[in-house]
């Protein structure tokens, strides 16, 4: 059981997925005293945005005090409206611990009830039924998160234990709960926010991490491969342009190459193509991306972002825009691109490593022409490269008018999102096929010339896949060696 705290960052998001979490006693009494004012509000008439008018456009039509629970009711059903795949199950934990995080701060007048639900289903590993597609990243993620709510209501489905999607009633009923009744305001609370973009967020930085880690690694290795000059890696070099992703990645390289016995001898080109040279530059360029983006997504799952919100020590109740995904969006975008470059000149290399050159055989085959070797997975890494580009269309700068022109302007985070998933998983499996060609020059050549470091990268991978001595089935391959990448 670990405590959630109030400040959290990407480092410790992975050991709370993996754990149950509780709340600190001052989160509960913040909790119970927004509760609580919000409440004493209630009693007086007061008209307040969501809490008893309506939603979006109907903002100016009043409910009366008997229909506080109903109007919550059908906020949570009507906003249902998702559509497409079903948002993968890593990525709805995510979201159920934002969404809980974002209330613990005191500012949404949710109850603890409503609260003991969420972390209920977090602990237990109940995962709601979410879809990929409705949201336009502006009053919040709207249908995603009225789809994560659904369970709360009795309504919609759980994967329960056993990895099987059920009616959620069935299962509330199975673990002796039943279905509540939300109070005034709970169901805004619910629905605004931008945890379904976040949470994407988290999960592509979760990942990036990796991928800069064995992109720089699989670049050394294929570097090796290649038998290029390591002049590039000059330290001066970078000391005279230090943007710190760029010294970063440089740094990494030296003490990957360093001992290497077929690095340092004498080359007979003067220069390499710049997917050799320039590894330091473009690496470096989206690891700085990386360490942007973390700042921002940090920032937001740290905050906010429903509506209206509440601040019981000035008595005030206010109705503004946090849940607005514009800050969430220009970054899921720069990440994409990011990612899409690392993927960009991997392909190169892999590239490169098949055009029978410096020393290696035409497709790195063995018997070319009788044999195809990587022929058509350099194919496949193009293909993925060229559907990133596609892919890396700003979301961004998009937007469309809703809710009867109330909400005039959106962000389409959740798009930029979606779309980045995709991009990472591309990325993964371009650098994946790198792997393998790289490994398989080097096995051509004399792969214990290599540091000690580089050797262990390589011996380890060759646990997983072996060397293709003839023609076989390569898509086994691919998914062994993105495997070996991402866990």
């Amino acid at each position: 059981m670990q405590e959630l705290l109030d400040t959290i960052q990407l480092e410790q998001i992975e050991s709370l997925l993996s754990s149950s979490i509780e709340l600190s006693q001052d989160q509960i009494d913040r909790i119970k005293k927004c509760r609580a004012y919000l409440d004493d509000k209630a009693k007086t008439g007061a008209v307040y945005y969501g809490i008893n008018t309506g939603f979006g456009s109907l903002c100016d039509v009043v409910v009366k005090p008997e229909e506080l629970e109903d109007l919550q009711t059908n906020l949570v059903l009507s906003h249902a409206c998702g559509v497409g795949e079903p948002v993968p199950d890593d990525i709805i934990k995510i979201m159920l611990l934002l969404k809980i995080k974002n209330f613990t701060y005191g500012h949404s007048g949710v109850s603890m009830e409503l609260m003991e639900r969420l972390i209920l289903l977090y602990n237990e590993n109940l995962l709601p039924e979410v879809f990929q597609q409705g949201s336009l990243g502006a009053s919040g993620d709207l249908a995603p998160l009225a789809h994560l709510s659904l369970p709360i209501l009795g309504h919609g489905k759980l994967k329960s234990k056993n990895g099987n999607w059920s009616e959620s009633v069935s299962i509330l009923k199975e673990n002796k709960l039943k279905p509540l009744k939300l109070k005034s305001k709970e169901g805004l609370a619910l629905l605004n926010g931008t945890q379904f973009m976040s949470s994407y967020g988290v999960w592509a930085l979760q990942r990036m991490q990796k991928i800069i880690t064995h992109s720089t690694k699989i670049a050394t290795l294929s570097f090796e491969a290649y038998d290029c000059k390591p002049s590039p890696l000059y330290a001066g070099i970078h000391a005279v342009r230090p943007h710190e992703g760029q010294l970063k990645i440089a740094l990494a390289f030296r003490k990957l190459i360093e001992g290497s016995q077929s690095a340092f001898a004498e080359k007979k080109q003067v220069q390499d193509p710049y997917s050799f040279r320039c590894i330091p530059q473009v690496h470096g360029a989206s690891y700085d991306a990386f360490a942007q983006a973390k700042r921002v997504i940090e920032c937001e799952i740290n905050s906010v972002t429903d509506n209206p919100l509440i601040f019981p020590d000035e008595d005030e109740i206010v109705s503004g825009g946090n849940f607005h995904g514009q800050p969430l969006a220009l970054q899921l975008d720069y990440l994409a691109i990011a990612l899409s470059e690392l993927a960009n000149i991997s392909e190169r290399r892999t590239y490169l490593l098949v055009s029978g050159q410096r020393d290696l055989p035409a497709f790195l085959s063995k018997n070319p022409g009788l044999e195809s070797g990587f022929m058509i997975a350099q194919y496949t890494a193009a293909s993925l490269v060229s559907q990133n580009k596609q892919l890396c269309t700003p979301a961004s700068v998009d937007s469309i008018v809703s809710s009867n022109g109330q909400e005039d302007h959106v962000s389409m985070g959740a798009n930029a999102a979606t779309k980045l998933y995709q991009v990472v998983k591309n990325t993964e499996r371009v650098l994946a096929i790198e792997l393998l060609c790289a490994a398989q020059a080097l096995d051509f050549k004399n792969p214990d010339l290599l540091s000690s470091a580089m050797k262990k990268y390589y011996d380890d991978f060759r646990k997983e896949v072996s060397f293709m001595g003839k023609d076989r089935v390569i898509s086994d391959d691919i998914n062994q060696a993105t495997s070996f990448l991402t866990t």
